[in-house]
């Protein structure tokens, strides 16, 4: 990982780069130590080769490992196993991604609320109301902490007890933080979500930035709000590269009357969904529970196996062979039961084997 992130700190490479490098050197470490004619060989180009070389002269890896642990900042790479299952998917997903805070980064349940930094009363009133109601129902709210709507959104998760995911197109480091006003909502959101982000620390925010963390709002969620937006709002991009993943995108009805619904009345014109409550996203996405409440509902057992299951299983995916390492059971046992407590609505397979409980 030292290797992958001093790397990746180099400008010029990006995820495709990466998959040059570990396709060509198979270690990130070879890469490091690689020559000159051994870069170029590599596929990488004349330009990127050399800055690689002149680059990684004034990179300390223990220092950048150190500041990284300082700043509580961790590193997941497209092949571990809780890299978000979803993002995985898309066309040119970061290879490297810096996350800060309390959530599951591979959590199952991820929607994303969108929309415009110019706002009316009536869509930050959508926002906090929505981004709240998801939260409580166990979905965790995705937004890019921009100001306006994506700030109501992180904000109304936060006040309805649930997470949040902000995903930034800035480094993670306290300095790096944009916008600067939402520096203290940064602070709350670390402390029961996350902020994520493809950028090393000492990145700052620019043009280019927000349409790649874009592209990861839209990638990681199961469907994508747009509550507000202009003609051509940056949220109707997001709205577009979830269609482009074959995501859900739905969209709130505003007055015809307001500049800030033009985006989102043209969404629906489109096939956008319609959405006037939280209840037809959870329909439409067949996630019409709640974690919250069925987690107080008292569950009784009837084997020591489900106990033991119940004990064990949370809201972050776990794959079968690592329950049953977990649980010491076998995995046969763990098959049986865990089909038994999926008929009950106690866990739910969300895929590959992957349970969580509800």
């Amino acid at each position: 990982m030292k290797h992958l992130h001093a790397l990746n700190k180099i400008p010029g490479i990006g995820p495709q780069k990466i998959k040059i490098i570990i396709n060509h050197f198979g270690r990130f470490q070879n890469a490091w130590t690689a020559d000159l004619a051994q870069l170029r060989a590599s596929g990488l180009g004349e330009k990127l080769a050399e800055r690689i070389v002149a680059e990684r002269g004034n990179i300390n890896l223990d220092e950048e490992w150190e500041s990284l642990e300082r700043e509580n900042i961790k590193i997941t790479a497209i092949t571990d196993e809780n890299y978000p299952q979803l993002l995985k998917e898309i066309p040119n997903a970061p290879y490297i991604i810096y996350s800060k805070g309390k959530a599951a980064i591979n959590d199952a349940f991820l929607i994303s609320i969108v929309g415009s930094r110019k706002y009316t009363s009536y869509g930050s009133q959508v926002a906090l109301n929505f981004s709240r109601e998801l939260a409580e129902a166990g979905i965790t709210v995705v937004s890019g902490m921009a100001l306006g709507i994506d700030s109501f959104a992180h904000r109304g998760a936060l006040d309805g007890g649930g997470k949040t995911i902000a995903v930034l197109g800035n480094g993670l480091n306290d300095d790096d933080i944009y916008p600067r006003n939402n520096f203290n909502l940064s602070r709350e959101i670390i402390g029961s979500g996350m902020l994520l982000s493809e950028y090393p620390p000492g990145t700052p925010a620019g043009p280019l930035t927000f349409p790649a963390r874009n592209r990861i709002i839209a990638g990681m969620s199961l469907g994508t709000i747009v509550v507000e937006a202009g003609e051509k709002s940056g949220a109707l991009l997001t709205a577009q590269m979830a269609l482009d993943y074959n995501r859900e995108v739905f969209s709130i009805p505003g007055s015809i009357f307001s500049s800030q619904s033009v985006g989102t009345n043209n969404l629906i014109k489109k096939g956008a969904r319609v959405v006037t409550g939280v209840k037809d996203i959870l329909d439409e996405l067949d996630l019409n529970f709640s974690r919250g409440n069925k987690e107080k509902t008292v569950r009784q057992p009837g084997t020591m196996e489900e106990k033991i299951l119940l004990e064990t299983l949370t809201s972050d995916p776990l794959h079968i062979d690592n329950i049953s390492k977990l649980t010491k059971l076998k995995t046969s046992e763990v098959s049986s039961a865990l089909a038994m407590m999926e008929i009950k609505g106690w866990v739910k397979n969300i895929g590959g084997q992957n349970y969580i409980i509800l």
